[in-house]
């Protein structure tokens, strides 16, 4: 398994990494993590737009979703049974909405030891003979900032990205209570509390990090916000098009 992660994620990356650095002006680190946070974003982006769709389809079935729930309030079986048959009806796979994320931790935990090794020098064993050789690899990105240390200021605008991320798809709490709704509420409500703990974790987390790794990590917050909000006007459109 380790020689599998090693083969298919770690070296490609190191690779990339290294020949990024190559080719960034004055051999600059923080340019070249921008540059492979774009690319892994756009490798990626297929699962994105999947996901994203299902995303904003969960959205608009919510109310027909708490119809079903009244209708079956006393049996779970009957209601799982018709839920599931409406998101078939509806082309909604629930489970493609966390495949972005879930593709993104062993990529996420790939660049952290690519990092480390990367920031530090070059390896030329780890190399692909194409692979240009920097000059030199310097931890300090930018002119200023250090790369192998924590930075705070990052970290708080890598939560906040992600607080904004989990805002563009919050599903409201239903308008309307009745006694079948009563679990809706709770669910709503839980997500909201997930919508300020998810932040608050990658505060913490990318505190304790290094800032190369917390850099991706608001980058590609960014890159997704901005992805969410194209597709899902995208979305829009196609709805008001077939009324």
């Amino acid at each position: 398994m380790r020689e599998f992660f090693h083969a298919i994620l770690y070296r490609p990356l190191y690779n990339l990494l290294i020949a990024l650095v190559a080719l960034m002006p004055g051999n600059d680190m923080g340019l070249a993590i921008i540059c492979i946070t774009i690319i892994i974003r756009l490798v990626l982006h297929p699962f994105s737009i999947s996901a994203f769709r299902s995303q904003r389809a969960i959205q608009r079935m919510q109310p027909k979703l708490r119809e079903l729930k009244e209708k079956y309030k006393d049996d779970q079986k009957g209601f799982g049974t018709a839920s599931m048959a409406m998101y078939k009806e509806n082309k909604v796979n629930p489970a493609s909405s966390c495949l972005p994320l879930l593709l993104q931790l062993p990529i996420l935990l790939a660049l952290y030891w690519v990092l480390r090794a990367g920031i530090t020098g070059v390896d030329q064993t780890l190399l692909y003979h194409f692979i240009p050789v920097p000059a030199h690899v310097s931890a300090i990105a930018f002119g200023f900032l250090d790369l192998q240390k924590s930075s705070w200021v990052i970290a708080v605008l890598a939560g906040a990205a992600q607080y904004f991320q989990a805002k563009m798809i919050q599903v409201p709490a239903p308008s309307i209570k009745t006694e079948g709704s009563k679990d809706e509420a709770m669910m709503s409500a839980m997500n909201k509390q997930m919508l300020y703990l998810m932040p608050v974790m990658t505060i913490f987390i990318g505190w304790s990090l290094p800032a190369g790794l917390t850099i991706y990590w608001f980058l590609a917050t960014l890159l997704t916000i901005a992805q969410q909000w194209y597709i899902f006007r995208q979305l829009d459109r196609e709805e008001a098009a077939k009324k």
